[in-house]
C-alpha cells in the first residue's frame, strides 16, 4: 500500500504553541499533534490534516498488524535460540508506518536497528532483517534497491550519514529528501548534535525522526533532558514538532509536511514521535527491573493498532471479512519468517576473529586458539557421553 495520493499538509500557523521552555518535561508537557484519539475518534488539528481513502486507511492498519506479527515471531525465534538478539518495536508501529508511508520512492532512509516497520514500507523483505541478528551476514539487503540503508548499531551515527547524504542531494540538484531515525537516548549523543548543526548550516533536506519511547534502555526521559525533546531543534535554528507517536494518521501528516518542507529548500525538521516501548529494549533486557506494570498498562490503553481498528469499525470502513483475512495473512507471514530463519546457516563462531587487523595480531591469534579449544571441548564431551 502506498499513500502517495494522500493530501497531508501543514496549514499556516495561527499561533505558536511552542513558545517558552518548560522547567522540566513533567512540569509543562506540550500538546501533541493528534488526529486520532486513543478511543478511535477522528479529530482536526489547526496545522496538520490528512485525507485518506478507505483503501489507504485499511492499508495502514494492515501494515501495522503485519509488522507486529513479524516482530512477535522474531522475538519468539530469539527465545528459541534461532537469533542471537532482537530489538522489538512493539508499541511503536504507528510512528514507523505513518512516517514510512509519507516517503516517496526517491527519498532515502537511515534507520537504527528497530525500524522494522519502516523497512516494511520500503519493500525490504522481513526475512532479510534477521540475518544480522542470527550472525550470518552484516545486513542482508542492498540499501540502494529500496533507498533504505543497512541497520546502524552504533547509537546516533546514522544521523551524520543522513545529513551528509542530504547535503549531496542538494549538490545533485534533486528534490528528494532524507529521513534519519533515532531514539530519545540517541539524542544525547554528540553525533546527533553535530548532525543538527551541519544540517542547519547547510540547509540540508533531512527530517530527524526521533521515536521517544520513554526509555533509553533503563534510563527514563526525565533523566536525559530538561526540556521536551523537540524543543532542542530551536537551539540549532530549525523547527521541531511533537506528534502522538501512537497515532498513525498524525505521524503520516507531520512527516509528510516535514518532507515537503525539506524539498522546498527550507531545511531540516525535528519530529519527536511521543510513543512507548511496550517490550524490552532488546531481548537481553528485563524491563521489570526498572519500570512498573501500571505504566505499561496506561500505555496499552493507547495502543496504536487498536485505536485505528476502532475507527475503522465505527466508520464501517472495514468489515469482519477484512479482519479475518488479515489474520490469515498474518499467520502466513509468521510461518514464512519462521521457516526462512530455520533454513539459514548457523553462524561461523570463528568469523569474529577475521578482518580485525589487516596483517594479523598476536593477541587475536591467541584468543582465536583459546576459543577454538573451548569449542572443541564440547565435541569431546559429547563423544565421552556416547
Amino acid at each position: 500500500m502506498t499513500v502517495e495520493s494522500t493530501a497531508a499538509t501543514r496549514k499556516p500557523r495561527r499561533s505558536s504553541k511552542r513558545a517558552g521552555a518548560a522547567k522540566t518535561p513533567q512540569a509543562s508537557e506540550p500538546q501533541l499533534v493528534q488526529l486520532l484519539t486513543p478511543e478511535g475518534e477522528r479529530i482536526e488539528h489547526p496545522e496538520y490534516e490528512v485525507d485518506l481513502t478507505p483503501e489507504e486507511l485499511r492499508g495502514l492498519y494492515r501494515d501495522m498488524v503485519l509488522t507486529r506479527r513479524f516482530d512477535a515471531e522474531a522475538t519468539a525465534l530469539q527465545r528459541q535460540g534461532e537469533l542471537g538478539l532482537w530489538a522489538s518495536l512493539l508499541g511503536q508501529e504507528a510512528a514507523q508506518i505513518g512516517s514510512g508511508r509519507a516517503l516517496r520512492d526517491d527519498d532515502y532512509v537511515f534507520p537504527t536497528y528497530r525500524e522494522h516497520g519502516v523497512a516494511w514500507c520500503r519493500g525490504v523483505d522481513p526475512t532479510n532483517l534477521l540475518g544480522m541478528f542470527r550472525g550470518v551476514n552484516h545486513g542482508g539487503w542492498d540499501p540502494n534497491s529500496n533507498n533504505f540503508h543497512l541497520y546502524t548499531i552504533v547509537i546516533g551515527s546514522q544521523t551524520l550519514h543522513a545529513t551528509g547524504y542530504a547535503m549531496g542531494i542538494v549538490k545533485d540538484g534533486a528534490d528528494s529528501a532524507v529521513v534519519a531515525y533515532f531514539g530519545d537516548g540517541a539524542s544525547s549523543q554528540g553525533d546527533v548534535a553535530e548532525a543538527f548543526t551541519f544540517s542547519a548550516v547547510y540547509n540540508a533536506p533531512v527530517v530527524f525522526f526521533c521515536q521517544n519511547n520513554q526509555w533509553a534502555i533503563s534510563e527514563p526521559t526525565e533523566k536525559q533532558m530538561r526540556v521536551p525533546l523537540y524543543q532542542r531543534a530551536q537551539g540549532f535554528g530549525f523547527p521541531g514538532v511533537r506528534v502522538d507517536g501512537n497515532d498513525v494518521l498524525a505521524c503520516l501528516a507531520v512527516t509528510k509536511s516535514a518532507l515537503e518542507r525539506a524539498r522546498r529548500g527550507e531545511g531540516p525538521t525535528l519530529v519527536e514521535a511521543y510513543t512507548y516501548r511496550m517490550g524490552a529494549h532488546t531481548t537481553s533486557d528485563d524491563p521489570t527491573k526498572y519500570r512498573t506494570d501500571d505504566e505499561r498498562q496506561a500505555w496499552e490503553a493507547k495502543d496504536p493498532i487498536q485505536r485505528l481498528k476502532t475507527y475503522l469499525e465505527k466508520q464501517k470502513i472495514a468489515d469482519e471479512a477484512f479482519f479475518t483475512g488479515l489474520e490469515t495473512e498474518s499467520e502466513a507471514l509468521g510461518k514464512r519468517v519462521r521457516e526462512a530463519v530455520r533454513a539459514m546457516p548457523d553462524p561461523d563462531a570463528m568469523a569474529m576473529f577475521e578482518n580485525t587487523h589487516a596483517d594479523g595480531h598476536a593477541l587475536v591469534d591467541e584468543e582465536r586458539a583459546q576459543f577454538a579449544a573451548y569449542q572443541a571441548s564440547f565435541a569431546d564431551s559429547a563423544e565421552e557421553g556416547n
